[in-house]
């Protein structure tokens, strides 16, 4: 058997954040179909409520980032989405991406244009020859780099 899954984060701004996470991992945000989302509201399946505007976009409130191989069918196989919570973050998180760049890349650059891109830098780690930042996106979730 296998499965697909999705890793879903809570956001107070889930379009913003999906645009951070898209653009952090080098994926595109997930295409909306407006004319779907209307039809879904005409025909009572959805309503106003579940959608907003983004960038001059009906779209509905949940947004995702999605790997550029993911659209259409294989959207399910790679897939963060970002959906609205009433309630700040709180506490620390008790699962967190880890973000593995590609051999020879500058790390120390990569997380400068992190943090100038709204990232926080909360410590740094070491085990062995291995060593990371440990950061948060700018609502306070965590990955480390």
């Amino acid at each position: 058997m296998s499965l697909w899954f999705q890793v879903t984060v809570d956001a107070a701004d889930p379009h913003t954040l999906a645009d951070w996470w898209a653009e952090t991992l080098g994926w595109q945000v997930e295409e909306s179909d407006e004319a779907f989302i209307r039809r879904m509201i005409a025909e009572g399946r959805a309503t106003e409520a579940d959608t907003t505007v983004h960038r001059g976009t009906l779209v509905w409130r949940t947004g995702a980032a999605v790997h550029p191989r993911g659209q259409g069918e294989d959207s399910r196989r790679m897939r963060v989405l970002f959906q609205a919570v009433p309630e700040p973050k709180t506490v620390k998180n008790r699962m967190h991406l880890d973000l593995r760049a590609e051999p020879g890349t500058d790390l120390d650059a990569l997380r400068a244009e992190l943090l100038r891109r709204g990232a926080t830098e909360l410590h740094r780690g070491s085990q062995g020859p291995y060593s990371w930042v440990t950061m948060t996106d700018p609502e306070g979730n965590e990955f480390c780099v």
